[in-house]
């Protein structure tokens, strides 16, 4: 029988926080494009608290960043183990990259938000898809 090899658990991480804050930066450009934009925190033209699409956009960034992490995070482990099929691995790898090619093609796109809003909006993007995506990334390797 083969021996089972392991990733150090660091590179694990790196690689999950990466994916992680890929997908949510993916899902903020593509949110953008369809309104839903964290730009509208920073609007002082609503009379509004909190626009409802600003709300939106914050959790669906923070929950594509955390399931990014923990998923991407149990599959390189696993994966390193022989665990997963050749089949789901080729259906993972067409997924994020249908995934990055939209973003791709919606960032191309002129930007529905003013400049300064859409860079504050992009960095709390960046920002909050690393801290969940580290978050997920840790707690599946903390379950394995």
């Amino acid at each position: 029988m083969a021996e089972t090899t392991y990733f150090p658990r660091r590179l694990i991480l790196a690689g999950a926080m990466i994916s992680g804050v890929l997908l949510a930066l993916a899902v903020h450009m593509l949110g953008a494009r369809y309104g839903l934009d964290l730009g509208g925190l920073w609007r002082s033209d609503t009379r509004e608290f909190m626009p409802a699409g600003a709300a939106i956009a914050w959790w669906l960034i923070a929950t594509v960043g955390f399931c990014g992490g923990y998923f991407t995070a149990t599959l390189m482990d696993s994966a390193v183990s022989g665990q997963i099929p050749q089949r789901m691995r080729q259906f993972l790898i067409a997924v994020g990259v249908l995934v990055l090619a939209g973003a791709g093609q919606a960032a191309s796109a002129p930007s529905p938000i003013p400049t300064i809003s859409g860079m504050l909006a992009g960095l709390a993007a960046l920002c909050l898809g690393a801290a969940m995506a580290f978050c997920g990334a840790h707690f599946a390797l903390r379950r394995a």
